[in-house]
């Protein structure tokens, strides 16, 4: 068995985390020890490296307690899961596409800069004024 330190540890997961993916359902509650602390069997720490590394793939809770239950069900097909993946594949290809097009517009701004002074700063008036910017990128969160 395995104290949260040590699930942190093993996991690379930080205690508070832990504490909320718990919380979240996303971790069986662990069994206490006489001085209540959490004592986690290896399952902990499988179900934990799942969690992180679906969260450094970038998704989301929603996504991961979906995954988790499907992984808790082994005669399903994986059918759910792949359309999972491919969804978040798409969301992160527009992402790309979308950083792609803000770092052309920010390199574009910032070579027109001549680097004199503000008052003719070229990046302070783009950064001003929308309509120089050659592409649209308005109301777009990333």
């Amino acid at each position: 068995m395995y104290s949260i330190g040590e699930l942190s540890r093993h996991t690379g997961v930080k205690i508070p985390t832990i504490r909320y993916y718990e919380q979240m359902g996303l971790i069986e509650a662990p069994e206490r020890s006489e001085g209540n602390q959490r004592r986690y069997l290896k399952s902990g720490i499988d179900r934990l490296s799942f969690i992180k590394h679906s969260r450094d793939l970038g998704l989301s809770i929603g996504d991961i307690r979906e995954l988790v239950e499907l992984s808790n069900s082994p005669e399903k097909s994986c059918m759910e899961a792949n359309e999972i993946a491919k969804n978040h594949l798409t969301a992160i290809r527009a992402r790309i596409k979308q950083l792609k097009s803000l770092e052309k517009e920010l390199s574009r701004i910032a070579t027109k800069c001549s680097g004199d002074n503000v008052g003719e700063c070229y990046v302070i008036e783009a950064l001003s004024k929308h309509n120089l910017c050659e592409s649209d990128h308005q109301n777009r969160r990333l």
